[in-house]
């Protein structure tokens, strides 16, 4: 018998001829099942817990299930498990006797997508309550009191395969293995669909931005156990972009936001620079969506309209933070800000932070800073942006403690949407006590930073690489010297598997100093240390140094670093990362290599909106004689 696949006729028997493959797949986005957990607010977040809210339950009906899955195979065993929701919600009461009865029927459909996902085009879902199979029910079921019986039985059939495959239209002359549809793979409804959507999105690639799809049939033959597929396509014009609107804004100057996002009439249609476009306005952070809507026919001239509708969030806010580390004590941070300043969206952020807290004894050890932040997006084109900075800080740490007050003036340059360019001059008096005595210093700098990030998620990457160089060229005016430092970085980022629950990380990085003839022309914040959260887990803040024959932390002029992790998520919210990093600090302007310090351990990670809440546990693996054995570090966001 040979089935297409064309409008959805559902029974508990089978699925007969002309059922919709298209139909039949829009019941398979199924909403995740949650795993029942303890959970608890703090600063009115909620965590782990369900997404859906805990509703009382209207004229409560308990139910008792029989499940049979018909088939060994874990994966469609645990998928057609997973789409049905009696089975999730096991042992919690339905509203009403219809309710067990809608409940039930919503599962047959959900488990018929599924056996579609897992290309079982004759799978047979049999439901029935208190015995009565469900098209036999009365509109008004009234079950008898107590637990009602459950019975789902699946009976998945085989796994049918891709037969004959062909590509019509403005899609003719395309690899249909390019799509994913070879001949004798298994032919999943998600392919299919997955299949049509590219096709329409290359050719709009092209630059045709009515381009559609005029055809997607899929027929399957049950004596064969194969899927015949023909997809066609219509790409229409070629089209440039046409009169851009904005609609939406309100405190921000709409000329601005057409200016900011780079959309211009005459440009060729391009879907990735429509992306891009809503993606870089939406990170200015001024407006709570971003939506670019383009028009449904061409406008008389041959191009596109489009209009760039924005909704405005809050302008001002204010926050707090915090962080923690058994070795260097808390750290709490304040802000506020606004987002908008004249209307072109200036942002403005004051700050403070205290860090150290609970390291020493009274007000030893605790460091503060304060400053002032302002950038204007889009000030030497769209593509730059006007950062300018005023901070005071003092730093009490073990390696010196310094009062400073630097003040900061640069660029940003957007080079393409992954690479970046910064550029600025610097002016700063730092006034620093360490082992080389009471210094100050009157510093002038041009620190100059590129920055290339393929990295698919800037929060929690799990594809791509981020790497960065950079050089500070400084003058010191009271001692007359003249040094620089160089910095390089890089960062990758690969998921393993189809489901990315494994993810590997690694990172290494590199810095040296030139120019200045000893180690104390060299201001004591600007040289270098490694340990701590963000570097070397397992030690202290500043730890890893050059020592002199006192055992005082004196700064290096060059290091070495690197870390790798293993990012494993156990849930869509809960992940363990095993770890290990190691550094090296020398007095040299080249890394001798002759004290390299590593640490290892384990972190937990729970993911939220704003980026993953992080808490690592690491080790020193060759600790400093008086140094520390452990160390607990908790923070948001990554390691890196």
């Amino acid at each position: 018998m040979r089935q297409r696949i064309d409008r959805p006729r559902l029974s508990t028997a089978f699925l007969r001829a002309g059922t919709s493959l298209a139909a039949a797949i829009a019941l398979a986005i199924l909403p995740a099942a949650a795993t029942p957990a303890m959970a608890f607010k703090i600063f009115g977040m909620r965590f782990f817990e369900s997404d859906a809210e805990e509703a009382e339950v209207i004229d409560p009906v308990n139910y008792s299930l029989t499940f049979e899955t018909g088939t060994d195979d874990d994966e469609l065993k645990k998928a057609i498990e997973a789409s049905a929701l009696l089975k999730q919600d096991e042992g919690q009461p339905v509203s009403g006797d219809l309710g067990l009865v809608i409940k039930a029927r919503d599962d047959r459909d959900r488990i018929l997508a599924t056996l579609y996902q897992k290309a079982r085009y004759g799978g047979v879902v049999d439901i029935r309550i208190n015995g009565t199979p469900l098209d036999s029910l009365p509109p008004i079921p009234d079950f008898p009191p107590g637990s009602v019986p459950v019975a789902v039985t699946v009976r998945p059939g085989p796994a049918f395969t891709f037969d004959s495959v062909a590509f019509s239209g403005d899609a003719a002359g395309r690899s249909p293995a390019d799509y994913g549809l070879t001949r004798g793979a298994r032919a999943d409804s998600t392919l299919i669909i997955k299949a049509g959507e590219r096709v329409v999105a290359d050719l709009k690639a092209e630059g045709r931005p009515l381009a559609k799809l005029t055809d997607r049939t899929a027929i399957a033959d049950h004596k064969t156990n194969t899927v015949d597929v023909v997809i066609a396509a219509e790409g229409g014009p070629v089209a440039n972009v046409g009169d851009v609107a904005v609609t939406g804004a309100k405190g921000v100057d709409p000329g601005f936001v057409k200016y900011y996002s780079r959309i211009n009439a005459g440009q060729p249609y391009s879907p990735e620079q429509l992306t891009r476009a809503a993606d870089r306005l939406r990170r200015l952070g001024v407006f709570s969506s971003v939506t670019i809507r383009e028009a449904e026919a061409l406008a008389p001239d041959g191009t596109l309209p489009m209009t760039i509708e924005v909704s405005e969030g809050k302008q001002r806010y204010l926050g707090v933070g915090a962080q923690y580390s058994t070795i260097d004590g808390f750290g709490l941070q304040g802000y506020w800000g606004h987002r908008n300043l004249f209307g072109r969206a200036e942002s403005l952020r004051i700050e403070g932070t205290i860090n150290g807290i609970g390291e020493g004894s009274g007000f030893d050890n605790i460091g503060y800073t304060a400053g002032f932040l302002f950038a204007k997006p889009g000030a030497f084109g769209p593509a730059s942006t006007f950062t300018a900075s005023l901070k005071a800080a003092i730093a009490d740490t073990d390696a010196y403690y310094a009062k400073s007050l630097t003040l900061a003036a640069g660029a940003i340059f957007e080079l393409t949407d992954r690479d970046t360019l910064s550029i600025g001059g610097e002016g700063g008096w730092v006034d620093v006590n360490d082992p080389f005595g009471d210094n100050t210093y009157l510093l002038a700098a041009v620190p100059i930073e590129y920055i290339r990030d393929t990295r698919d998620d800037k929060l929690n990457p799990t594809a791509g690489y981020r790497a960065m160089i950079n050089a500070k060229p400084t003058y010191e005016f009271d001692h007359s010297t003249f040094f620089s430092s160089f910095e390089t970085s890089g960062s990758v980022y690969q998921a393993l598997g189809a489901e990315e629950r494994v993810v590997l990380a690694g990172r290494i990085g590199a810095g040296t100093i030139v120019g200045a003839p000893t180690l104390p022309d060299i201001p004591a914040p600007r040289r270098f240390y490694l340990g701590g959260g963000g570097t070397v887990r397992g030690y202290g803040f500043q730890d890893i140094s050059p020592l002199n024959s006192k055992g005082e932390r004196l700064g290096g002029r060059s290091y070495v670093l690197a870390s790798a992790e293993v990012r494993f998520n156990v849930t869509e919210k809960i992940g363990i990362v095993p770890f290990i990093d190691a550094g090296t600090v020398s007095r040299d302007e080249i890394p001798d290599f002759s004290d390299i310090r590593a640490g290892a351990g384990i972190g937990l990670r729970y993911a939220t909106p704003f980026g993953p809440i992080r808490l690592d546990v690491a080790v020193p693996l060759n600790p400093y004689d008086d140094g520390d054995t452990f160390g607990i570090y908790a923070g948001v966001g990554q390691a890196f």
